[in-house]
């Protein structure tokens, strides 16, 4: 098991929702050091007087994980401030309204940026050190969108399916190494995403209201029991972890119904998945 007293984590999108469950409940292990990692600095400041409270010896860094040199500059602090790496969780993530013709090429850039390429930086930068530790643990966050594709969620789906497939093939190419990985897939998580998200440079104002209002209907497993599923999984080197009932149900359809897992869903949970439609 990676996990211990001396084990250092570094969070990225730590300033709400899963990142900052998932940073207390490190805390809470009484792990070596915590690095919590977000742009917006005011959430952070509030997770890291939680984790703290918790007992972690805890590190804030304000950080655009879509930036490339962001993410170095963040292993230097990182380094500087714990002395190690053994556990790096990417978790940053955005959500995007629109239909694919709605949403402009810049909008689907800004969401690859964050939600695909804020993973390939993370883990680029964070291996060596990783692989220098004596046992170590990559965490990705990837989502159910990353086994199914609903309509309206073109970017996002690619985004996630994308971590999906990046986090496997490296998992194949570390097998036998210290370092473990593992691609979490969430449910429906009590989260502020879907509120924050993006509006498509020619999406109608109301698409985000009926977005927000089903995610709310769907939304079954709070951040904290999202930390707790991560933490099991770590400690049980879980390649693939499901968070909420959904996520397993929805995972099972996917395999067992692959063309047509969007009209098996809708008739299970009595939901529409095309909301602009209503």
């Amino acid at each position: 098991m990676s996990l211990s007293k001396n084990s250092v984590a570094v969070v990225t999108g730590a300033a709400s929702g899963i990142g900052r469950a998932l940073a207390v409940r490190l805390a809470s292990e009484k792990i070596a050091g915590i690095a919590v990692a977000d742009v917006n600095e005011t959430g952070l400041d509030e997770t890291v007087k939680l984790a703290e409270a918790a007992g972690g010896r805890v590190s804030k860094h304000v950080v655009d994980t879509s930036q490339l040199d962001a993410i170095e500059r963040l292993k230097t602090e990182v380094l500087a401030r714990h002395g190690r790496v053994t556990h790096l969780v990417n978790n940053a993530g955005v959500a995007l309204c629109g239909t694919f013709e709605q949403i402009s090429i810049e909008d689907f850039e800004w969401l690859m940026s964050i939600n695909f390429w804020g993973v390939v930086y993370g883990c680029k930068v964070f291996l060596p050190v990783l692989k220098a530790q004596e046992a170590a643990h990559i965490v990705n966050i990837s989502s159910v969108f990353g086994f199914v594709a609903p309509p309206e969620q073109s970017a996002y789906c690619a985004s996630k399916f994308a971590v999906r497939g990046f986090t496997e093939s490296l998992r194949h190419e570390l097998a036998g190494s210290n370092v473990r990985i593992s691609a979490v897939h969430p449910g429906g998580i009590k989260t502020h995403i879907a509120r924050n998200a993006r509006v498509g440079e020619n999406t109608p104002d109301n698409y985000k209201t009926l977005g927000v209002d089903f995610f709310d209907k769907v939304a079954m497993t709070t951040p904290e029991q999202a930390a707790e599923t991560i933490l099991r999984g770590i400690k049980t080197e879980n390649p693939r972890i499901l968070i909420g009932r959904d996520a397993i149900g929805i995972s099972l359809v996917s395999r067992l119904f692959p063309k047509k897992y969007l009209r098996v869903l809708e008739r299970l949970s009595g939901h529409k998945f095309h909301l602009y439609d209503q």
